[in-house]
């Protein structure tokens, strides 16, 4: 299906809009070696928007799909993104395209519609999980449910363009819902061990799975769109952050690595002050060979990809309440 133009919300506005100089498209694990916009002969053109709707896109595309990742800069605000002339081209090629919606990456649409396609399927994820557009929390990787939804649709976008592979793809839906499975074991056995544990964020990146947590988060949410939209907050929130810490009111601080500025500098400085642990979580997939080598046995392999990520950040998340453990940096 083709998704319409939306409009696009404050936190897709930021002031300053940060220029990024000579954009190259991450490609990602089954397109290696391949260009830009350039599918390997016999494969499915696709792109994701983010770069962890293009992993999940190679692991049910596997051999038959050539995937490029638009956003993959772990150290840039993806709010601020503008897309290159070479963004455009590789969109415009693509067969199959994952975008996030929720005014998260409109560059998509306006990049869709101005090289309209009848074959190109769009899965737009915001659609796809019935979402409204008021929804006030554009960070849907995150939500325990979403992946497992676009790995659906998927297979369904998958199959009608090559049906003949239609049991590949349904077998790799497979492995990969099993593959969850250690991440959902992981957010039961927090939320059974340390229930309504309260928690400091300085923007809704991490919530969904915060929530699937069990945990309370005591920053406002007002306070957190304000830093997510580049708006000042108020002073009475800013100090209720800042007390949350001097208080000692919270567990966690989990604070977005990749939107970063004097006012959340200031925050992580509060919390570092007060012995509140920390623990970084991202808008794009982290640079491969951080968190996975680091988990990894002597010798053996395993693979960066989305679910990695995600056990990762769970269990930096335990590590910060049972042991008070900082992972600032994954």
């Amino acid at each position: 299906m083709i998704c319409a133009a939306r409009g696009v919300p404050a936190f897709a506005r930021r002031s300053a809009p940060l220029l990024i100089a000579g954009l190259i498209l991450a490609v990602v694990v089954s397109a290696c070696g391949s260009s830009a916009g350039s599918a390997r002969p016999g494969t499915i053109a696709a792109v994701g928007a983010e770069n962890e709707y293009a992993n999940v896109i190679s692991q049910i595309g596997g051999k038959y799909v050539t995937v490029s990742a638009i956003e993959s800069n772990p150290n840039t605000d993806p709010h601020s993104f503008e897309a290159s002339p070479s963004v455009a081209e590789a969109v415009s090629a693509a067969q199959l395209v994952v975008q996030n919606g929720l005014g998260y990456d409109t560059y998509m649409n306006k990049i869709e519609s101005a090289s309209p396609s009848s074959s190109r399927k769009v899965i737009d994820v915001q659609t796809l999980l019935g979402l409204a557009d008021s929804t006030p929390n554009p960070h849907l990787w995150y939500k325990p449910t979403t992946m497992p939804a676009v790995a659906r649709a998927l297979v369904g976008d998958l199959s009608a363009i090559q049906p003949q592979h239609a049991a590949y793809f349904r077998a790799n839906e497979a492995r990969f819902d099993r593959s969850l499975e250690p991440w959902y074991q992981a957010i039961a056995r927090f939320k059974a061990a340390y229930p309504g544990t309260p928690v400091a964020t300085t923007e809704p990146v991490g919530n969904y799975m915060l929530q699937a947590a069990g945990t309370v988060n005591l920053t406002p949410f007002a306070l957190q769109a304000d830093i997510m939209n580049g708006v000042d907050p108020a002073p009475q929130a800013v100090s209720l952050q800042n007390n949350l810490f001097s208080d000692h009111a919270v567990k966690v601080f989990v604070y977005n690595e990749q939107v970063t500025d004097s006012l959340t500098a200031s925050f992580l400085e509060q919390a570092k002050r007060n012995g509140v642990p920390v623990v970084g979580v991202y808008e794009t997939m982290p640079t491969p060979g951080t968190f996975a080598a680091r988990r990894t046995p002597k010798g053996a392999k395993r693979p960066y990809d989305y679910q990695s990520w995600m056990i990762a950040e769970v269990q930096a998340l335990q590590r910060a309440v049972a042991d008070k453990v900082s992972t600032e940096t994954l």
